[in-house]
């Protein structure tokens, strides 16, 4: 049989080896190939979720009002840095990089005001949070309380998936096993509180953009998948009772049909292998996924070329079954996207829910000679890589033995050497060049940006109630240090208006950090 993305390939009833009755099945049931509900699109669309989060809460604040107002239905936050890495605005590690590539959080004040006109039980946010998941969604909480919200009435997606940080992306802070405890308790204070917020994205976008495979995107992230349901039934939470709540987030790079292919094998696989280890009912099995176009896929060269590659990307996201996506903005490989790219972005989703009629259809590709084809492939060469990682012990162990950063490293090495040999062809920069300069962008003035969030900061501070903020963090160090519950103490800490920083180190100091090795 002829690889996956073989341009030659020309598949027949006797290349596609699978069963179809075993494989297949119905929409909406077990093993979820042909996607997850028995109407898929003709019943409910994705989720149209833009990603936006930059400098200070009002600016982000405004581009969810323009996203809201454009017809997107879902709210995607992106976080600086030092927001990202546990840092105040004003910690020295912070400096020049607060409200750089998200938008900066010091305390519940400031996500009060990200969130400022938006009711939130009447939209669901996704937060790209790992390290400091738990102190944002106690955030996020307590914005709730102070709008009215009752705990049950606040929806969305909290990242949360420190294992590919230590992987790929590198905003972690603490070793992995307070990370992942942290990461568990999270699973618990959802299901515990009825929130309907799914409690992690286990996440193989970074991993992709970072050299892997698709294959590879697939059988790491499944691993992780895995890893995380083996340490909340340590604790003892009963299977059934988070794994409805798993989320997944998954790239969708150029190669159309291999692309739609991997999701429809990601939810095949996941099902067997949560079925087979671990005795979960359909509504764990049932994998659901975000995608967000490839941000490495795009070009600082003729970047409007980036328009047709987000296209491609998105019908690969929507053919494959996707419950939410982002589409990037062209501009993105310059800066952060434009209002202008951004509503584009949105645009195309809606000319592809709307005008492309692809919605109709339950599993458009279903049935093709080649994609069941790809299919099998994806799930045989990703289930090897899921009993590779069981035979190191597990993800987290992997980790610790550099198994999936030195497949990504050869992967990226791999792909890097075919491209600068003009064998994987890229448009307007290996072939079909042209000598017009990349374009300029204008950045803002950051160190204005960052005075600002200081000044916020230390009014903040001058505020509130010390003591009972010395109280609550201390409540936190008792926690952190026992084997209790951590989300509950961080919650009553962020409502004292302790910062984001302050929770932080209060970690640092009873765990101690990660220094990636």
């Amino acid at each position: 049989m002829k690889g996956p993305a073989d341009p030659k390939a020309c598949w027949g009833p006797g290349d596609w080896s699978g069963d179809a009755g075993r494989d297949l099945g119905l929409p909406g049931a077990f093993p979820f190939t042909r996607g997850i509900h028995p109407t898929m699109y003709a019943g409910r669309l994705w989720t149209m979720r833009q990603y936006a989060g930059f400098g200070t809460a009002e600016e982000t604040n405004a581009r969810f009002h323009q996203l809201l107002g454009a017809g997107q239905t879902g709210l995607s936050t992106a976080f600086d840095l030092p927001t990202q890495m546990g840092y105040d605005s004003d910690h020295p590690m912070a400096q020049g990089e607060v409200g750089r590539v998200g938008v900066a959080i010091d305390t519940v004040d400031d996500l009060a005001l990200l969130f400022r006109g938006i009711p939130l039980d009447r939209v669901t946010t996704s937060m790209t949070i790992n390290a400091t998941a738990g102190i944002l969604l106690a955030m996020y909480v307590v914005v709730g309380e102070e709008q009215g919200v009752a705990r049950g009435r606040l929806g969305g997606t909290v990242q949360n998936d420190i294992l590919k940080e230590y992987i790929a992306r590198g905003t972690y802070i603490f070793p992995a096993e307070p990370s992942l405890r942290l990461a568990v308790d999270l699973f618990r204070f959802v299901a515990a509180e009825g929130l309907a917020f799914n409690p992690i994205s286990i996440s193989g976008y970074h991993m992709r953009e970072a050299g892997a495979t698709a294959a590879e995107e697939l059988g790491f992230t499944l691993a992780n998948g895995l890893e995380y349901v083996r340490r909340a039934v340590a604790a003892g939470l009963p299977v059934d009772t988070f794994g409805p709540r798993l989320s997944f987030f998954f790239a969708a790079h150029n190669d159309l049909f291999e692309e739609a292919a991997k999701f429809r094998a990601a939810r095949r696989l996941w099902a067997r292998l949560v079925r087979e280890r671990f005795g979960a009912g359909d509504q764990t099995a049932r994998l659901r996924f975000h995608t967000q176009t490839g941000g490495v896929t795009l070009q600082a060269r003729q970047p409007l070329n980036n328009v047709v590659r987000v296209t491609v990307q998105a019908l690969a996201a929507v053919l494959g079954g996707t419950q939410s996506l982002h589409t990037n903005g062209y501009d993105e490989a310059l800066a952060l996207p434009s209002a202008d790219a951004a509503t584009l972005a949105l645009r195309t989703q809606q000319v592809l829910a709307h005008e492309s009629g692809v919605t109709t259809p339950v599993d458009p590709l279903g049935g093709s000679w080649y994609v069941e084809a790809l299919t099998d492939r994806l799930e045989a060469e990703a289930r090897a890589i899921v009993d590779e990682v069981d035979q190191l012990g597990g993800s987290a162990r992997a980790v610790e033995r550099g198994y999936f950063q030195e497949r990504i490293a050869r992967s990226a090495w791999a792909l890097q050497q075919r491209q600068e040999a003009g064998e994987q062809v890229v448009v307007g920069v290996n072939r079909f060049t042209d000598d017009a300069p990349a374009a300029g962008v204008e950045l803002p003035d950051f160190a204005a940006l960052a005075g600002r969030q200081h000044e916020r900061l230390a009014a903040a501070r001058a505020g509130r109630d010390a003591g009972a903020v010395a109280r609550t963090l201390e409540q936190v160090r008792t926690a952190a240090t026992g084997s209790g519950p951590l989300i509950e103490p961080i919650i009553d800490a962020v409502r004292a208006r302790a910062t984001l920083g302050e929770v932080s180190d209060v970690l640092r100091s009873s765990w101690g950090t990660y220094d990636g090795r």
